[in-house]
């Protein structure tokens, strides 16, 4: 699960303040943003702040104000489930994998194929120890 926060250091306090434990922040340059990744259970929350108003995630916290930004779901080969997805007339954001937060290949569902839910798919390979965030 994707959380678009205004102030990360605030956001980061009162996620640990849930218990979460550490997390860990990297800045996702290409996609304008600096995010927060905490340990959920087999999956993640991500905490993520727009670095440039401007940018794809600016423009959501601008409209929308803090709160939910997607829902991801893993899958083995994300190349094979885009082709599928297309194939069956799914709306797709990203037809092309791109990378992700954690280094792994991510691309996004359109909300309106998704009962208006931006989804996030995230390749994760089997035992690779990496999980997205859910």
């Amino acid at each position: 699960m994707g959380v678009v926060v205004a102030d990360l250091d605030a956001a980061l306090g009162r996620y640990a303040s849930l218990g979460l434990g550490d997390a860990e922040r990297m800045e996702l340059a290409e996609q304008q943003v600096v995010a927060a990744t905490f340990r959920a259970g087999a999956g993640f929350v991500e905490l993520i702040q727009p670095t440039d108003l401007q940018g794809p995630i600016g423009r959501f916290l601008a409209k929308r104000g803090e709160g939910l930004h997607h829902v991801a779901y893993a899958v083995p080969d994300l190349s094979d489930a885009l082709r599928r997805l297309a194939a069956s007339g799914v709306r797709l954001i990203d037809e092309q994998p791109r990378t992700g937060a954690h280094g792994l290949r991510i691309a996004f569902v359109h909300p309106e194929s998704c009962h208006g839910v931006l989804t996030e798919l995230v390749e994760t390979p089997p035992g690779s120890g990496a999980s997205p965030d859910e």
